[in-house]
């Protein structure tokens, strides 16, 4: 079974409607860790041996954010230069994330269509996220493509639920071992991944 390490990073959580339904009862799944950095960190002072030791203690981690201004919250940010330091995690003396698996969950006011490169926003949502990728290559984890829950402003009541069993399964399908890493890598969004698994679209 793997250990699944979610780093939640949201500084108005209490207004998105869309990331309380994505998180109510998630750690309620076997193997699930809930790390709200902005309930635990509101000065911004991150402890950094109580991070390294939630990553030693966890196989998959995920940067759970919303999509602010292309990229992520600035506490998410602070997190990555702080714990993520060179001789812990890359460089000389560093390699405690080898092969740990992370990707990114975000939430984003634009729908999947305007991020293109003929579209309003220019570049892909895998583009924008090259960052958080090479970070991943830095400290030779494993990076996945992201789950997105996109046009949160348009979501249908049904719609919603449709993206929050989508993400509780995913979960459970981590923790348990049920996927090909290789088969993965090679889907544009853990989403389309799902759909095929499960057999289920989008309302």
């Amino acid at each position: 079974m793997n250990k699944i390490l979610i780093l939640f990073a949201h500084p108005r959580f209490e207004k998105s409607k869309t990331n309380r339904a994505l998180l109510k009862d998630i750690d309620s799944i076997n193997g699930v860790t809930l790390n709200d950095l902005y309930e635990q960190y509101p000065d911004f002072n991150i402890d950094t041996d109580r991070e390294k030791e939630l990553l030693l203690t966890h196989q998959i981690i995920i940067w759970h954010h919303p999509f602010y201004m292309y990229s992520a919250p600035a506490l998410l940010k602070q997190w990555i230069d702080l714990v993520l330091e060179h001789g812990w995690a890359h460089g000389r003396g560093g390699g405690n994330l080898n092969n740990k698996i992370i990707f990114n969950v975000i939430t984003s006011g634009g729908t999947r269509e305007v991020y293109a490169a003929n579209a309003f926003n220019r570049f892909t949502i895998r583009e924008f996220l090259i960052p958080f990728e090479q970070t991943a290559t830095l400290c030779k984890m494993i990076y996945l493509p992201p789950f997105a829950v996109q046009g949160t402003h348009l979501l249908t009541a049904e719609a919603l639920q449709f993206h929050i069993k989508m993400y509780h399964t995913l979960l459970e399908k981590l923790v348990k071992g049920n996927f090909d890493i290789e088969t993965l890598k090679k889907v544009e969004f853990l989403n389309d991944w799902l759909v095929k698994e499960t057999g289920e679209q989008k309302p």
